[in-house]
């Protein structure tokens, strides 16, 4: 499939209906590719060819799913460069990062592929009473159906991979709406799919704009959906969605504490990565750290030495680490949250201008917490740096957000690991590095408005399989 020849895909059947969408590269601001837009009545016949693939996917044996899941690792590696280029193009993802998310495209299909023999189930001891003695029972996971999935953006292919792995691992038929923004790798992905020997109708990939996505989310004929994104958008599709299951990903603004005795150089090493990885375009990228005040002033003079020597630019340069937003809007308002936040008594530290979609990395000191780019998601290269004296304070000022993805601590206390493990409200804490660390077979998932469910491997299968149990009556 070459860049000017993108089709959606539709019941695993390639379809070139228009050429509507145009997609920019990110960096330069034209066009770079354009593809098809899903129309309502495509998304309706999406929906139908998953149902009908709904047998076919469940009695797909074992061996066949692996296999299937096999062939794509082995074509993603043929095609690593090319894809990293496309992210490099669409997503405005600096090169280095864009091989390290095609690894990650290929790690979460092995691991889907390893997973697939591992569903299982298990015997149950029915006979606890005397009522139960003569009865034995087991379990089962079963298929859930067809499954809608709405992926984002800024991981355009991962994030895509952790819908699609697990559904076929499982056995379920889906449809895709991947990001407008950058529906490229979706589609590129697809390709893979088409050679891989599914059953008819048993994925479709379909860009489409959010407005005219509706069916995604309303359709009773599909019996999962997992969403990726904005808490805004995702609650409001979760109240839409009528009786299917949800999972939800919605990000947060994470939040770091490193405490005394922590190793400075290595802190302020993971802090700059975490925060600014990717332009901080990652739903748990380090926004909020919490210093205590015998390291704060090294840390934060280490901490503004290493921002302000990150180079910025073209993301197709080896040595570029900050390349732009997703776009020149989403700079606008991050860039208006920050001075909002320095009008308001904050002190910029470094950073703070803007260039079109390209933001510089921006480090703040003394913000009021009641300012967005403190309790809103920032979603970009920014973060806010204060002391604390007293570890359970600091524990309770990173709970005080509604967000509650994944939190990071470094500490060499560990009766002080155990005690933010307990207290933490959030769906990971990462001891020792940033929340941002994250791999892709391990639970993954928030509490209060960063979602409800879990992604890795395992975790998805079971979001995307129901327990079936058989109790016998022995006579």
């Amino acid at each position: 499939m070459t860049d000017r020849d993108l089709p959606l895909f539709v019941g695993g059947r390639r379809e070139t209906p228009n050429r509507d969408l145009e997609v920019l590269d990110k960096y330069r601001s034209e066009v770079a590719f354009r593809v098809p837009l899903a129309d309502p009545a495509t998304i309706d016949r999406a929906i139908a060819a998953a149902v009908a693939a709904t047998r076919p996917m469940r009695e797909l044996p074992t061996w066949r799913r692996r296999e299937v899941l096999e062939h794509c690792v082995r074509r993603f590696e043929e095609q690593c460069d090319d894809l990293a280029d496309v992210l490099c193009v669409e997503a405005g993802k600096p090169i280095k990062d864009a091989r390290g998310e095609v690894q990650r495209l290929i790690d979460t299909f092995r691991f889907a592929a390893m997973e697939t023999g591992r569903i299982g189930g298990e015997v149950v001891d029915l006979d606890q009473t005397p009522k139960s003695e003569r009865y034995r029972g087991m379990w089962k996971r079963v298929p859930i159906g067809p499954c809608s999935f709405i992926s984002p953006f800024n991981f355009p292919l991962n994030l895509a991979a952790h819908k699609i792995a697990p559904a076929i691992a499982a056995g379920c038929p889906f449809v895709l709406k991947p990001a407008s923004l950058t529906p490229v790798g979706a589609l590129r992905i697809g390709a893979v799919l088409e050679e891989a020997g599914l059953p008819e109708g048993a994925f479709s990939i379909l860009p489409c704009r959010r407005d005219g996505a509706d069916l995604f989310t309303t359709d009773e004929r599909l019996k999962f959906l997992s969403f990726t994104g904005s808490p805004e958008v995702g609650w409001q599709l979760k109240a839409k969605a009528g009786r299917k299951k949800v999972t939800l990903e919605l990000g947060g603004n994470a939040a770091c504490i490193v405490d005394e005795g922590s190793d400075l150089e290595d802190a302020v090493e993971r802090v700059v990565f975490g925060a600014y990885y990717q332009s901080g375009q990652s739903c748990i990228s380090v926004q909020r750290v919490l210093v205590h005040e015998d390291l704060y002033g090294e840390f934060r003079d280490r901490l503004v030495g290493a921002v302000e020597g990150l180079k910025a630019g073209d993301p197709r340069d080896e040595d570029c680490f900050l390349g732009p937003m997703i776009s020149e809007s989403e700079a606008e308002r991050l860039h208006g949250w920050i001075r909002d936040a320095v009008d308001s008594g904050a002190t910029l530290l470094c950073g703070g201008g803007r260039d079109g979609a390209m933001l510089e990395g921006t480090v703040l000191e003394g913000v009021d917490p009641a300012q967005s780019v403190s309790c809103e998601e920032a979603f970009g290269p920014v973060c806010l740096l204060q002391p604390y004296d007293d570890f359970e304070a600091a524990l309770q000022v990173v709970n005080s957000s509604r967000f509650g993805l994944q939190a990071g601590v470094f500490t060499n206390d560990y009766s002080r690991v155990l005690r933010a493990w307990d207290e933490l409200e959030v769906g990971g804490v990462v001891i020792n590095d940033v929340p941002s660390w994250r791999v892709d077979h391990m639970p993954y998932g928030g509490v209060k408005d960063s979602g409800i469910g879990r992604e890795g491997l395992r975790f998805a299968i079971e979001e995307m399989t129901e327990i079936r149990l058989l109790a016998t009556r022995c006579r």
